[in-house]
């Protein structure tokens, strides 16, 4: 799971879909989730907010 949650790290780091406003905000967030077990779930439910932000970038990846 540390493994996909540090490439949608970069994948948010290095997009040009994902606003400069909400950058520091998803990353700060995949950084905590990075270091929990249960991360898939949260991170599912948590970026229901910024999903048309974050779709492109879950696709880039091959998980939608």
């Amino acid at each position: 799971m540390k493994k996909r949650i540090e490439e949608v790290i970069n994948h948010v780091q290095k997009s040009s879909n994902v606003s400069d406003e909400n950058k520091p905000l998803i990353l700060e967030k995949l950084e905590e989730w990075k270091e929990e077990d249960n991360a898939i779930s949260e991170v599912t439910v948590r970026f229901e907010t910024w999903w048309m932000e974050m779709e492109p970038i879950f696709a880039e990846l091959g998980w939608v």
